[in-house]
């Protein structure tokens, strides 16, 4: 057997930036341990599977799995799928994808990039020493949200970017997400985000931490769009903008992405 496979660089304006996905269309799903193997072969950040969506709720159904686990919910993975669907349909200006455990996630075509609307999850303040003594430094503040998101606050970005985290003890926590953020130089706000639960010591862009990110700055700054950088090796921009509808917040991203290899995926 063999798959369509694409691997994109998403959150990028160029090759060798940005966040790398495996991206494989399907025409219906493998067994789960097939999905992980695959992930685990692929060894980026998140590998995403996606195929036609029968329940005619999206276009089609998405899937995320990294190295080691399938995850709730992944951006860049997603926008990198709403890009190689886009570029293949340029009579389509946007495309729906139907998750499990995150609903309906849309990418829209914006200027000659994309935009990704993922739900809004506003953390709030919650202590958490443990957390602040195995990654380092002196914090502002902390904050989590329910999806096992948190947010480590930093004064300054020269504070994030000195950041050692002690990854073995942070994974011994789980599945937690690690977000430290500060005020940007070039942009408004800058972070560094840390998975070492889920395989990925230090994500390069994740679209997940702004769904977080976007109502924290969105708050902080006192404005509904900014702009944001990941600092990670490879680095990447997010364009920011929260659209605080009630019944539906939504942290829409902003975005490029760069197709650096196609071809099929054997099995």
């Amino acid at each position: 057997m063999t798959l369509p496979y694409y691997h994109v660089d998403a959150f990028a304006d160029r090759p060798f930036t940005g966040n790398q996905a495996a991206v494989m269309p399907l025409e219906s799903w493998l067994d789960d341990d097939v999905l992980q193997a695959i992930g685990e072969e692929n060894n980026f950040a998140e590998t995403a599977f996606y195929l036609p969506d029968e329940s005619g709720e999206a276009d089609y159904e998405l899937r995320w799995f990294t190295p080691t686990i399938e995850v709730a919910l992944c951006g860049h993975a997603t926008l990198a799928s709403g890009h190689v669907v886009l570029s293949q349909n340029p009579d389509r200006d946007r495309v729906t994808f139907r998750t499990r455990k995150a609903g309906i996630l849309t990418v829209i075509r914006d200027g000659d990039g994309y935009a990704l609307g993922l739900p809004a999850y506003p953390p709030s303040p919650k202590e958490r020493p443990e957390i602040v003594a195995l990654i380092g430094g002196a914090p502002a503040e902390t904050q989590f949200h329910e999806g096992r998101y948190n947010v480590i606050r930093y004064n300054t970005a020269e504070e994030v970017l000195a950041l050692k985290p002690d990854f073995k003890a942070l994974a011994a926590l789980g599945e937690e997400q690690f977000i430290c953020t500060a005020p940007g130089k070039d942009t408004d706000a800058l972070s560094r985000v840390f998975v070492p639960g889920g395989g990925v010591d230090e994500d390069s862009v994740t679209g997940s931490a702004h769904a977080v990110l976007t109502p924290y700055w969105a708050k902080q700054l006192g404005r509904d769009s900014f702009t944001a950088y990941q600092a990670s090796a490879r680095g990447g921009y997010v364009n920011c903008r929260l659209d605080d509808d009630a019944s539906d917040p939504r942290a829409w991203l902003g975005g490029k992405c760069v197709t650096v290899v196609e071809g099929r995926f054997r099995l």
